[in-house]
């Protein structure tokens, strides 16, 4: 659940320092994409297009006339939550299969089908259900024993994953069943033959940091750069393995929800050396990534390519995590990766959020410290992107951009942090009379409003 609690610009700690001329670019891209959806976004959006960018003060004074703000809170009404960051990865491949270069970057595969959590029935029994296209629909009022009719299949609702954060669920079909998408083992192990293969890159633990952070570069032979953007993921829950401390607990202290992780920040959880812990496999290396620390292999077998035959014998990468990214190419290489708002990214002002409780496309002002030298960061985001690793009420990750400051940037960026979200003045949300509004933010809880804003494409509501 999350609380949102009205406040006014003078309790936003660092307000009137920060340099929302650096904001703007980020904000008038999302406002590209939600003037379409709502009226009071349309007004404001307009209104917006005759602010002087270069005057850091007219924008300022834009935001606090035409925008109220909500500070975030989580289920027990904390007000403090984890910021951390992330980055747009390079790993060189080429378009070719041929050592080094063996793991393969697969798109959104062709046979992976789609059902909408919320129309599910609840329980775990087997219902019958139809493919139309991409979709699958439940036939309601029909047993197991109609399901030998043409175009029926067999949905066993226990094994399905229902809390994603779009609340969709993949699915494929196997004979007369609708099982859930193949785990990451089933991908590589055995190949993935209704996805095109985007290119092959030589390192299969900086695939899985790219698939992580959700885009990134592939440099190629040539010189040519390919850029990816997340496309799909399989529907399986995000289960990495995380790196162990000498006392045996996880160096990111972690929360188990549903089918997904939420990072907690540990006061004790200090930039340490990474490393294995101790009594740990020397073919095990350590690295940090959007707030996690992982233990990944270095060492790998060949993967799966349908159409090829690996020289060496197929066993994967050894990564057990069962979720899988697949990405699409980005159609430009300038400028930053496309977000999931459909917006490039810009460096240092665009976030990523769990959009449960923080509808994307919005400003959200961050109170937080900078990596390493630990100074004051606050400063004016736009909430443009998300994240399987990216779960909470309070819950940001900022991009810091590309290259190698970026990356440590990023990598070393773990954080308390505080969140206020900024609404449009004329816009409807959630108990709009109260200035305390609460939402479920998220699968399960009483008889409260899922989101914040009642739009499907801000937040996923019931």
């Amino acid at each position: 659940m999350a609380t949102y609690t009205s406040v006014g610009f003078e309790l936003l700690p660092g307000w009137r320092q920060d340099d929302f001329s650096e904001t703007w670019p980020a904000f008038l891209g999302s406002c590209k994409v939600l003037s379409g959806r709502a009226q009071a976004w349309r007004q404001v959006c307009e209104r917006a297009r005759t602010v002087d960018r270069a005057d850091d003060l007219a924008i300022r004074h834009f935001f606090e006339r035409d925008f109220s703000a909500y500070q975030i809170r989580d289920d027990d009404r904390r007000p403090d939550g984890v910021v951390t960051g992330y980055f747009e990865p390079e790993i060189s491949g080429s378009r070719h299969y041929g050592a080094p270069n063996i793991y393969p970057v697969y798109a959104q595969p062709q046979d992976m089908l789609f059902a909408d959590a919320r129309k599910l029935p609840k329980g775990e029994g087997i219902v019958a259900a139809r493919v139309a296209g991409r979709s699958v629909v439940v036939q309601a009022g029909l047993s197991t024993r109609d399901m030998g009719r043409a175009g029926l299949y067999a949905l066993d609702l226990s094994r399905i994953t229902r809390d994603t954060l779009d609340r969709k669920v993949r699915l494929r079909v196997e004979g007369k069943r609708l099982l859930p998408y193949y785990t990451r083992k089933e991908i590589e192990t055995k190949g993935a033959p209704n996805a095109k293969v985007i290119a092959f890159v030589n390192n299969a633990s900086a695939l899985y940091e790219m698939q992580i952070q959700g885009s990134g570069r592939i440099r190629l032979d040539s010189g040519e750069v390919i850029r990816i953007a997340y496309a799909e993921q399989n529907g399986q829950p995000f289960r990495p393995t995380l790196a162990q401390a000498a006392s045996g607990k996880p160096r990111s202290p972690v929360k188990v929800r549903g089918s997904s992780l939420e990072l907690e920040l540990d006061d004790d959880d200090e930039d340490e050396a990474l490393q294995p812990a101790a009594g740990s496999s020397a073919d095990v290396s350590v690295v940090r990534t959007r707030g996690f620390t992982l233990a990944l292999p270095k060492v790998n077998g060949a993967v799966a390519v349908p159409g090829r035959r690996p020289a060496q014998r197929v066993t994967g990468s050894g990564i057990e995590d069962p979720s899988y990214v697949f990405f699409k190419e980005a159609s430009a290489p300038g400028g930053g990766p496309v977000g999931a708002l459909g917006v490039p990214l810009s460096p240092g002002r665009s976030i990523a959020v769990d959009p449960r409780s923080t509808p994307l496309g919005y400003p959200v002002f961050v109170s937080t410290r900078a990596p390493g030298s630990g100074a004051p960061m606050r400063r004016l985001t736009i909430a443009q992107d998300t994240g399987g690793a990216i779960r909470g009420a309070v819950r940001a990750d900022y991009f810091f951009g590309n290259g190698q400051q970026a990356a440590t940037q990023a990598r070393r960026m773990k954080e308390r942090g505080q969140l206020w979200v900024l609404l449009p003045r004329d816009l409807a949300v959630a108990q709009a009379a109260s200035t305390a509004v609460r939402t479920r933010g998220g699968a399960v809880g009483d008889d409260l409003p899922e989101c914040l804003v009642a739009d499907e494409n801000s937040c996923v509501n019931d």
